[in-house]
Order: C-alpha cells, then structure tokens, then sequence
C-alpha cells in the first residue's frame, strides 16, 4: 500500500515549498509561498483524493453581479475552480486529484493554476474585496 501522504510530502519539497503545518493523523499540509500568493493554502490526503484548498477572500453582502463574474472567470481556468465555503461567504480556490496515481507534474500543475490566477486576476479581487468591505 502506498503512503500517500509521504508521497505528497516529498513533491511538496521538491516543488519548493515552505511546509509550515503537517498533521499525519489527519493527512494534511499547510504550505506557503507568498511570493506567489499562496498562503496557508490546505493538501488534504483524503483517499481517494487530494484536496487544494486556498482561502482567498470574505465575500460579504456582495451582489450576484460579482458571483457572476467568478462563476465566468472559472471558465478560464486550467485546473481547479473559485468556490464559496459552507457560510456562501468566504471565496476559495479549491482543487480535486486522484491521488493514487498522483504525480509531480500534476500536483505543480493544480498549484502552479492558482499562482496564474491570481496574478492574472488579483485587480479584479481586491475591487471584488473593497465591494464587500464597503457594503
């Protein structure tokens, strides 16, 4: 049997990240690189698959205008998606591998998709952000 969570360690270090929590009961990462705007972003081991997870922002009182504009921006992206949390209140991007048959390639590929987005579209969230600030 593999060890899965050994296996996403190990290409969490070779990508370079900075592993700043892990709990091997629980089978899960929390890794940094604010250079390239993940932070404290969540690698869940959950059998059958490895959860990305990445807070980005509260979206309180928002109009469905913005929903509507991250619901198209989705359409853009190559790997994972923007998501609401449980509340509808809080923005994640949030991505979804089979982790048995995981690879390094593809593990750098999910992360590497939320540094694009968020280099492509951090103007876009903080007006996003000052509209909920704001209302």
């Amino acid at each position: 049997m593999k060890d899965h969570f050994q296996i996403v360690r190990d290409y969490l270090l070779e990508l370079g990240y900075d592993i700043t929590a892990e709990d091997a009961e629980e089978q899960l990462f929390i890794i940094n690189d604010e250079d390239e705007g993940i932070r404290n972003m969540v690698i869940d081991c959950e059998d059958p698959i490895l959860i990305i997870e990445q807070f980005i922002l509260d979206l309180k009182n928002v109009e469905g205008n913005v929903l509507r504009e991250l619901l198209k921006k989705n359409r853009e992206v190559v790997h994972g998606a923007f998501c609401l949390d449980d509340s509808g209140n809080r923005l994640l991007f949030r991505d979804t591998l089979q982790i048995e048959n995981l690879d390094l390639n593809e593990l750098e590929a999910s992360i590497n998709s939320l540094k694009l987005l968020m280099a492509e579209y951090s103007t876009q969230l903080i007006a996003f952000n000052n509209l909920s600030v704001m209302a």
